[in-house]
């Protein structure tokens, strides 16, 4: 982050503030409580405490999926925080609502829906909630279908819910296995197919466009759980089957999609859609006091989460308008980049005599790969050895038991396939990450012999 950011952000926040200020002038004066000296040093307390924190904005933190809000999204939400708007209904958050309606038709728009019903989240795992109960809706009773590397809020929220859960098997791609699905479906038990367009481990792309042919023969609903990936639809440099899987959102039945992810927005901010409008009718319901000022559609006569910030929509509409969702604009670009950072790191590390990589290069911008060692222990081991190291030079990556059937066949050959292995794993979702990628690669060298040096002495 350029230093002086802060600085300019400031400056563009209090001249915003002066301006909301204003349109509350004809009231009578309301001082704020003061903040004296002790609530400076409560504050530097806090921004000392804040230092137990991994770097989670900076290009070297390549670990999980943490991406920084933009600087617009920040200024928004802090803006927003001084109405501190409710969007449960139009009385707690009239022009946050108008900015949630607005910003979620930017979404739906992204995925080429003509016509939606939806609304922002406190997250991917209530957008899912929220779909998966509607699909218990349409057909009570019926399974949830869903990879065995979808997300696990997935088969918490069935029970929830009180539905049946299905872990369908994936090939040595990580993406949901056609044959086994079909075999599910013929037993007419699955009324709801989740579809995951990127993997929170590896970034897989499970085959849309393939499970949609067999919809057409069996009658289920499909739920695309793009929590993580859905921002990809955007980018041009998608391998042709997972592309393919992209282009065929337009016919799925929900989809989810975590701005708070890739679309730089703060935590929470998540968002759920519906394709068919018709839907609204299952949330109706009489609240005695919370809708009275308007005949206007709620958000929260569409939502089964009641009070939600309104801060959230603000920042998401702000940081659309500055960042439109256009194939080839700015924030398409950044994706992109994240995409070809993943790749050239794949490529490096399948020509290192240290790795080993998997069959097939990244779906999206998520790289794993194992530390060569004769035994999946050894392999394991080191790889532990070699994250510490890493996170020494300031390096921080992450750690994830995945099977071994995800990797070459003669990898390790004597160990059977449905084995788990301990896997170094990088989410390269900043667009700096490209431009960084010699000074990561550097660190992941040096620290991949110093763990080689350690684990031999």
């Amino acid at each position: 982050m350029p230093k002086n950011q802060p600085d300019d952000l400031f400056k563009l926040l209090a001249a915003a503030q002066h301006r909301l200020d204003e349109g509350f002038a004809d009231l009578p004066p309301n001082p704020a409580p003061p903040l004296d000296e002790q609530a400076a040093a409560i504050l530097d307390e806090v921004a000392t405490k804040l230092h137990d924190n991994y770097p989670y904005a900076h290009p070297l933190y390549a670990g999980q999926m943490l991406k920084p809000p933009h600087p617009i999204a920040r200024a928004a939400y802090a803006l927003a925080m001084s109405v501190n708007p409710n969007n449960h209904a139009l009385d707690g958050g009239r022009a946050s609502s108008a900015l949630e309606i607005e910003a979620v038709a930017a979404l739906a728009k992204m995925f080429h829906w003509p016509q939606h019903l939806g609304h922002l989240s406190s997250g991917g795992t209530f957008a899912n909630l929220e779909a998966l109960w509607v699909a218990g809706q349409l057909a009570p009773g019926k399974a949830v279908a869903a990879s065995d590397q979808a997300h696990y809020t997935h088969s918490r929220i069935s029970s929830v819910l009180g539905l049946p859960f299905v872990a369908v098997p994936t090939d040595d791609t990580g993406r949901m296995d056609l044959t086994a699905l079909e075999h599910l479906l013929k037993t007419e038990n699955i009324g709801t197919v989740v579809v995951t367009l990127g993997t929170t481990a590896i970034g897989s792309v499970d085959p849309l466009d393939q499970i949609l042919k067999l919809q057409g023969r069996y009658k289920f609903r499909i739920h695309v759980d793009a929590a993580y990936g859905g921002y990809f639809t955007l980018a041009s440099n998608l391998a042709p089957e997972a592309r393919e899987a992209y282009d065929a959102i337009p016919y799925a039945d929900s989809i989810v999609v975590d701005p708070h992810k890739h679309g730089l927005q703060p935590y929470g901010c998540g968002a759920v859609l519906f394709r068919d409008p018709a839907v609204g009718r299952l949330y109706r319901h009489d609240s005695p006091y919370t809708y009275f000022s308007s005949k206007e559609l709620h958000l929260g006569e569409i939502s089964l989460e009641c009070s939600r910030a309104g801060a959230s929509a603000v920042a998401l509409w702000a940081t659309q308008r500055l960042l439109p969702y256009a194939p080839g604009g700015t924030f398409a670009q950044g994706l992109e980049a994240g995409r070809d950072a993943a790749l050239e790191l794949n490529r490096r590390l399948a020509h290192s005599s240290h790795f080993v990589t998997p069959a097939t290069p990244p779906q999206l911008d998520i790289v794993f790969w194992a530390a060569k060692s004769g035994t999946t222990a050894g392999s394991s081991a080191l790889a532990q050895h070699i994250f510490d190291e890493a996170a020494r030079l300031d390096l921080h990556l992450a750690l994830a038991n995945l099977p071994i059937r995800f990797f070459p066949p003669d990898t390790w050959p004597q160990v059977e396939q449905n084995k788990t292995v301990t896997c170094l794993r990088s989410v390269l979702m900043k667009p700096e990450h490209l431009s960084w990628l010699d000074r990561i690669w550097q660190r992941l060298e040096a620290a991949t012999g110093q763990a080689a040096l350690s684990i031999t002495q």
